[in-house]
Formats: C-alpha cells, sequence, structure tokens
C-alpha cells in the first residue's frame, strides 16, 4: 500500500500523539512536541504545493462498518481549516514550553496531560477535517469532542464544571447529529456523500426542514451559536493559558466546517433558501442569519461586564463566530470569503490576546481586571502586543479583522440587508467598547504598588506572540495572501470567489485595498507625531506621582474606577440592560443548567447503560418513523 501525502500528514500527528503520550513528563517534551507540530505544518505546505492543487487527496486508507464505507479525504476546505489547526498549535505549543510550563509544574498542573490532550485534539481534528463521508464525520466530531473535553477538564476545580457543562451540550448536540444520520440512512441507503446530494434533492419540505434543523441545532452546539452558547467561555477561560489559546482559536470553528460541509456543499444554499417558516416571509437562510446576529449582538455585549480578561476574551470567542456564520449564509462572493476569511483572522488574533493575558497572570498572578493598570511601562511588549490583538478584535485597520469585516459588511448592503448590517455594526460597536476597557485596566492608568517590579514576560512566551502579531498586521497589509487559500476552499464547497489581488478586493460593487488605506493611515499617524514631539510642551511623570483633575495622585488613590467603567452607559441602558437581557440569559441558563442536572443524573447511576441504549433507540425509531 502507497502512502499519500494525507497519509504523512495523518501519521506525523499520531507519532506526535504518542510522543506526548510516552516522553510527555520530561521539561525537553515540550520543545519535542513543538517541533513535531512545526514538521505537520511542513508536511500540510508541501500537500498545497505537490498535492490537491485545488482537488482532492485521498488516504489510502478506508473500510467498511455494517456495509457503510469509511474513507478520508482532503480537499480546499479540509487545508484550510488544518492550515489554522497546526498553526495554532504549534505557536501555542511553543508558547508552553520554557518558563510557563516550568511554573505551571510548581502550580501542581500535570505538563504531560496537557502535551497530551494538546496532540490528541490536533490528530482528531485533522480526522474530522479529513471526513470523506458522513460516518467517519461523526466519529470524528465525537472523538474532537472528547479530545476537547479533556483539555478543559485539566485545571480542576471551576474547569472541571465547566468541563461538565460543555460534555453535556455536546452529547446533546451529538445526538441531534446522529438523529439526522438516521434520517439521511432511511431516505438514501447510505452514507456517502454523492448520495447524501442525490437524496437531498428528492427530499419534502418537511424531511428537509428536519435535517437542517438536526444538523444545524448538533453543529450549532459545537460553534457556540445562540442560544447554545452557555458553555463556551467558561470552559475556555478556565483552560490552562496556551491551551485557551489554541481552543479559543480553532476549536468551535470545527462547528463552522461541518455546516459548510453539510448544509452548504451537501444541502446547497438554494435548497436551504427554499425553505419558508410557515405564515412568515422568513426562509431557513435568513433564520441562520438572525441566529448568527444574535449571536455576535449578546454574547459581545455580555464581554462588557465581565471583569476577568479570560472570560471576556471568550464571551468575545461567541459573538465572532457570529460574523463567520453570517457571511457564510449570505452567500455570495464577498460574504463568504469574509466568513472564510475571518476564521482566519480571529484564530491569529484571538490566540495572541489569550497569550498576553496570560503572559500578564504569568508575572502578576491574575486576569482580574479590577486589581491590574499601568503594566504598559513593565511590560511593554506585551502591551504592543495586545494592542495589535484588539484592534484586529474590534476589526478596525491596519489589523486583518477590518478586512474580514468590511466584507461581510458590503456583502450584507449589496444582498440589500440593511437590518443584519445594522445588526452587526451594533455589535463592532459593543466590541470596541469591551476592548478598550481591557486594554485600558491592564496596562493604561496607575500602576499598582504591588506590581512596581514586574518585568516583562520571558522571551519562550513573547517570540510566539510576537510572530502571532506579525501575522496580524501582514495579513492585514496583505489579505491576498488568505484570501487565495479561502478562494480554494470557497470553491471546494461550490460558493463565488471574489476577484482579489494582493491588498485586497476588486469588485464593481466597492473594491478595497489595504496597501493603499494603511499607507494613507500611517502617513496621518507621521503627521500627528511631528505636530506632538514637535511642541516640546509634554513633560513625563511617574505613574505613582501623577496629577489629574486638580488632585494630586499618589500609590493610595486609584486614578480609574475599573469596577464601574461604564457607569455613564449603564446609567441610560441599565433598566433595560437589567430588565430584559438579564432576564433572558438566565432564564436560559436556568433551563440549561436543569437539563445538565438531568443528564448527570442519568449518567452518572450505576445502570447507565442501559439508559443510554434506551434514549438512542427511542430517537432513531423517532427520526425513521
Amino acid at each position: 500500500m502507497m502512502l499519500t501525502l494525507l497519509d504523512e500528514l495523518l501519521l506525523f500527528s499520531g507519532a506526535t500523539l504518542l510522543v506526548a503520550l510516552f516522553i510527555g513528563r520530561g521539561l525537553a517534551a515540550g520543545w519535542m512536541v513543538t517541533i513535531l507540530y512545526g514538521g505537520q505544518l511542513l508536511a500540510l505546505l508541501k500537500m498545497a504545493v505537490l498535492g490537491y492543487g485545488g482537488g482532492t487527496i485521498a488516504s489510502s486508507l478506508s473500510f467498511e462498518i455494517m456495509g457503510q464505507e469509511l474513507s478520508w479525504r482532503f480537499d480546499g476546505l479540509s487545508w484550510f481549516f488544518a492550515l489554522i489547526t497546526i498553526g495554532s498549535a504549534l505557536l501555542s505549543s511553543w508558547f508552553s514550553c520554557g518558563a510557563w510550563e516550568r511554573s505551571y509544574i510548581r502550580q501542581g498542573g500535570n505538563i504531560w496531560l496537557f502535551h497530551t490532550a494538546m496532540a490528541l485534539n490536533v490528530f482528531t481534528m485533522l480526522i474530522l477535517l479529513a471526513s470523506g463521508d458522513l460516518l467517519s464525520l461523526f466519529i470524528g466530531w465525537e472523538l474532537v469532542s472528547w479530545a476537547g473535553f479533556l483539555l478543559m477538564v485539566l485545571a480542576g476545580g471551576v474547569a472541571t464544571s465547566a468541563a461538565m457543562r460543555y460534555i453535556t451540550y455536546a452529547m446533546a448536540g451529538g445526538m441531534a447529529i446522529f438523529g439526522g444520520l438516521a434520517l439521511i440512512y432511511t431516505a438514501s441507503g447510505s452514507l456517502q456523500l454523492e448520495a447524501v446530494t442525490t437524496a437531498v434533492e428528492q427530499m419534502s419540505g418537511a424531511k428537509l426542514w428536519l435535517l437542517v434543523i438536526l444538523f444545524g441545532g448538533g453543529f450549532g452546539v459545537k460553534m457556540g451559536l445562540m442560544p447554545f452558547h452557555l458553555w463556551q467561555a467558561p470552559a475556555y477561560a478556565e483552560t490552562p493559558g496556551p491551551g485557551s489559546a489554541f481552543l479559543g482559536a480553532i476549536s468551535s470553528r470545527m462547528g463552522l466546517f461541518a455546516i459548510l460541509l453539510v448544509l452548504v456543499k451537501l444541502f446547497g444554499i438554494v435548497n436551504i433558501e427554499s425553505l419558508k417558516l410557515p405564515f412568515t416571509p422568513i426562509d431557513a437562510r435568513d433564520l441562520l442569519a438572525w441566529i448568527a446576529v444574535f449571536t455576535i449582538i449578546l454574547p459581545t455585549f455580555t464581554a462588557m461586564k465581565q471583569n476577568d480578561a479570560r472570560h471576556l476574551l471568550a464571551w468575545h470567542g461567541i459573538g465572532q463566530g457570529g460574523y463567520m456564520l453570517l457571511g457564510v449564509v449570505v452567500a455570495d462572493a464577498m460574504g463568504g470569503a469574509g466568513g472564510l476569511l475571518h476564521v482566519f483572522n480571529h484564530a491569529t488574533y484571538q490566540a495572541a490576546l489569550f497569550m498576553a493575558v496570560t503572559a500578564v497572570i504569568y508575572r502578576t498572578g491574575t486576569s482580574d481586571l479590577n486589581k491590574l493598570g499601568g503594566l504598559v511601562v513593565r511590560m511593554p511588549l506585551s502591551f504592543v502586543v495586545l494592542l495589535i490583538g484588539i484592534i484586529g478584535l474590534a476589526g478596525l485597520p491596519p489589523m486583518n479583522g477590518f478586512v474580514s469585516k468590511w466584507l461581510v459588511y458590503r456583502s450584507l448592503l449589496n444582498q440589500g440587508m440593511p437590518l443584519l448590517f445594522l445588526a452587526a455594526v451594533i455589535g463592532t460597536l459593543g466590541t470596541i467598547l469591551s476592548v478598550y476597557k481591557l486594554i485600558h485596566n491592564i496596562f493604561l492608568g496607575q500602576l499598582r504598588v504591588e506590581h512596581e517590579h514586574v518585568s516583562e514576560a520571558p522571551w519562550s512566551m513573547m517570540i510566539p506572540m510576537l510572530i502571532l502579531s506579525a501575522i496580524i498586521f501582514v495579513t492585514g497589509l496583505l489579505p491576498g495572501i488568505p484570501l487565495e487559500w479561502v478562494a480554494s476552499a470557497l470553491q471546494t464547497v461550490g460558493l463565488p470567489v471574489p476577484d482579489h489581488t494582493l491588498g485586497g478586493i476588486e469588485s464593481a460593487s466597492g473594491s478595497l485595498d489595504m496597501i493603499w488605506v494603511i499607507g494613507v493611515l500611517f502617513a496621518g499617524f507621521g503627521v500627528g507625531a511631528l505636530v506632538f514631539y514637535s511642541a516640546g510642551r509634554s513633560k513625563r511623570v511617574h505613574q505613582l506621582d501623577n496629577y489629574a483633575g486638580g488632585h494630586f495622585l499618589s500609590a493610595d488613590v486609584r486614578y480609574q474606577y475599573s469596577d464601574n467603567f461604564y457607569a455613564g452607559l449603564m446609567h441610560l441602558i441599565g433598566g433595560w440592560y437589567r430588565g430584559s437581557f438579564l432576564w433572558l440569559e438566565r432564564s436560559i441558563r436556568s433551563l440549561v443548567e436543569f437539563l445538565s442536572l438531568g443528564m448527570q443524573g442519568l449518567y452518572r447511576r450505576a445502570n447507565a447503560e442501559f439508559y443510554l441504549l434506551t434514549t438512542a433507540l427511542f430517537v432513531i425509531a423517532w427520526v425513521v418513523i
């Protein structure tokens, strides 16, 4: 049997897992695993240069289970998500080596289990991305769910509770997907991708609606879409630092990959758009779009209320997924490109932000925004990384987040969807407000006495952060580079591809050239700097010897009251916020906690296998009948 390029990649990833499993207890193991992630990245790049060329690379391995063939292959969509997966793992693992690793061990962390869980996540994600049929997709999906649970539960305590909530959601989502597979098998007699496409064309509207609900809900759980989002923020935030960076960058995007493969490629946007909600002008595509914008807005404004930097970022991770889904379901050239490009862009700045916050925790021992401030003079490089990251997260030039959000906005206007456009912009305004809180309360304002002797993060942590920062800026300046990868992924799922250049997009309905945009922006900065520094009237003062508002500020006077950061805004919207939004959030949370307790009670009983088998048989019988 001759090995293909896909086989080489999967073997490389499997070898990385074995190395972490068998020799992952030593301090050198982290560096070895990081080097192996680099090898996986080279194997992936080799595949792009020598392999699929816009087509498909099949694995030489395939076999049958109960008459159904399992196979694996890579195409442009798989390659794009694999690039983000392996790249995130490489830099997160690099960050974990050295100083952070030694600190984690001193605090009682199990570094062997950490490296093993990271390698297992990468391996199972590649298995999922290589799915050649719906059965192998389901197997990969479940493996990814349990691998993520292992990484989330490492910290113990609060992390264990968050991980248990996640796996409860994941099991419910898995059952929904399994029900969809049973329905498809009943209709087509096969789980092969080609057979599914043919069967969908012959299905009634009611059956197709049921499939969209089952698969959309099941995949939406992993993606953290409303109303299945409450597990994600605590689960990602409480994962050990580099693990948070990895999960925040790519883990929930496996849900978007599955949506693209099943709902967009196999079902087709045209078929989904033909499904109308009874007695309304809304179709299934509109429904997905509105789910996306509510996923943008509600978690984003929830992030504003967070006083823990990790939770603030994790809530934003949920909201940013809404932009990705929104662009994809608009399904024109700009929307699809914007949605997929945002997957890449978000991975870069989210990983950088989590790493910067982890570096702050490493030096100060806290991520509580009410206990930080003024660290810009002690950790200037970490400040720069966080600044670059929040500009990307806010969707502002010159960073890459601006390009993908601009594409989504432009597509909404081109398609005549002003309400969706307005909702997306409201989400961005909330993002800008909350990320200013993040950087202000950590790095600006007054330095606390206990942090006067804090120093910059070690270089083992700093280098991956700076690499990510460079990627964020370069792909903002030259978005044509990742747009090439996006174009291949769009062709794979049958969506139109926009005309693009090295600097951006060429279109009759609106073009974007980031080289010109950033050139003008930097020219403006240069003029401002010239005016500021030529005035010669500024005076540098120590952060503990300051003066503002007619008062001298000493170490015992806090200038920024960070626990009441949005007092003015909350005075205006507080009644609505507390009366409506919090009621809705608490209602959903109470329902989920009630279901979670029920599920935990069910699966912790001695005869859990009997109940699980009974439930599975009931679902299968309901779907088939």
